[in-house]
Parts: structure tokens; sequence; C-alpha cells
């Protein structure tokens, strides 16, 4: 069984920069209490335009599935999904540069 490392990207919706991070708060916690995800530190990172970038390390392909169905995780996930769009890496404007760089993002 091998680990996956994921990139979760998150448009806060106008307004809601300051909810979403609060949710995000919960969301390693939450993952981490379910044991989903390995002890490896999370990066995150903002891209210019306001996309808070989640970097973290599932502890298998299962785990990631389980994450799918645990009521607890998709409390978390929805509450997200309310204040902030999921967007993909090729959406930023970084991502058109080969060596894209963020600033950090601190909870």
């Amino acid at each position: 069984m091998s680990t996956l490392i994921t990139m979760a990207l998150y448009q806060p919706h106008e307004g809601k920069e300051e909810q979403l991070n609060e949710v995000l708060k919960n969301h390693i916690k939450t993952l981490e209490a379910e044991e989903l995800i390995t002890s490896r530190e999370p990066i995150r990172a903002v891209a210019a335009d306001g996309t808070v970038i989640e970097i973290f390390e599932w502890k298998s392909e299962q785990a990631k599935d389980a994450a799918h169905e645990s009521p607890i995780v998709m409390k978390v996930w929805n509450e997200i999904m309310e204040i902030a769009e999921i967007k993909s890496p090729s959406s930023l404007a970084e991502a058109n540069h080969p060596f894209p760089n963020f600033a950090p993002y601190t909870l």
C-alpha cells in the first residue's frame, strides 16, 4: 500500500475568506482523527487570485476512498463547498510557469 500526495485547491467566495480559514483549521484534524492521512506536515499556500492550496498525504488509496464514506469528513467537505469553489491546479495563473511560486498560508 503506497501513500498518495494530494493537492486540494479552494477559492473562497467573496467575503468568505475568514470562514474558509476557520473550516480549514478542522479539515486536517478531521482527516487525522479518522486515521486517513499520514503524520506528514501539510503544506498550505495561497495563489495570487486568493486560491488556498492544501497539500497533504493520504495513508493509501483506500484511505482516500474511505474519506468519501465518512459522514464526519463529508460534513467538513460540504462546509468547504458552501464557501469556496474547488479548483484545479491548471486554473491558476501560476500553473503557466515551470516553477510556480505561492505565498505561505497560515491558519
